[in-house]
């Protein structure tokens, strides 16, 4: 990356001094004129799993987006303390910053191992290493394995999940974005991704979860933001969050 791409900016330290994967300050993002997205902090610290909860309609998908710049945004996106907040999509993505958005768009008609080589695209031609990431997403999810020779869109829905989340395993994420993978999902099946998600944090990848079903979210993350009405309500630990009923008073607050 070029200095015309990122400039250094002050990012606030981790605790060993190093900044955070990501920090967003004062990000806001608009659809015409309705504000679905107010000025919003946040930060995810290397190799940490954060979820965003709240209601629909509170800016969490809008949230992921703009940091993603599927969305046009105000404010300051920073990656380990670079300033990428006027970074294309594309630029952002080669960041190491990916995204599986809600309802996984996958190509149907291409096969499981079509749609995972698509998500090294990046990589060009090196051969090995993309090898070595079909054996790391078949390792994570075997049934990938058994299926990578069928259409993608006749697999379950909880195998379409598995591939959404393989496909953006093979770019090489440094922060993982995921925006409702649990949704339309049975509960084993929505546990086990959640499952595969951690065991990726356990070793090193940073996460930001974007999930309605907190029970699922908050047994892997670290720390909790609170999003209602496009604003951040909260900001805290998981284990702070007991129930539903903790939850509620920060949507209405």
């Amino acid at each position: 990356m070029t200095a015309a791409d990122a400039t250094l900016v002050d990012a606030r330290p981790a605790a060993d001094g190093r900044p955070p994967l990501i920090e967003v300050a004062g990000l806001s993002a608009s659809y015409g004129r309705v504000a679905a997205l107010k000025p919003v902090d946040l930060r995810v610290g290397e190799g940490e799993f954060v979820t965003v909860l709240g209601p629909n309609g509170a800016g969490k998908t809008t949230l992921l987006r703009a940091i993603a710049r599927l969305v046009p945004g105000a404010g300051r996106i920073s990656f380990r303390g670079q300033d990428i907040s006027a970074l294309p999509t594309h630029k952002v993505a080669r960041l190491g910053i990916v995204m599986v958005q809600e309802g996984r768009g996958l190509f149907g008609e291409m096969t499981v191992r079509e749609n995972l080589l698509l998500g090294a695209y990046g990589l060009g031609g090196a051969g090995e290493e993309i090898e070595r990431r079909f054996a790391t997403v078949f390792e994570l999810f075997p049934k990938l394995r058994l299926r990578a020779d069928q259409i993608a869109a006749s697999m379950s829905g909880g195998e379409q999940q598995m591939l959404a989340v393989g496909r953006a395993l093979m770019a090489g994420p440094q922060l993982l974005m995921l925006d409702e993978p649990s949704l339309g999902l049975a509960p084993r099946v929505a546990s086990g991704i959640l499952d595969t998600l951690g065991e990726l944090n356990r070793n090193g990848l940073g996460i930001l979860l974007v999930e309605q079903k907190a029970p699922l979210a908050l047994k892997l993350a670290k720390r909790v933001y609170v999003l209602a009405s496009g604003s951040v309500r909260a900001e805290l630990p998981a284990d702070q969050i007991g129930s539903h009923h903790d939850l509620a008073r920060y949507y209405f607050h």
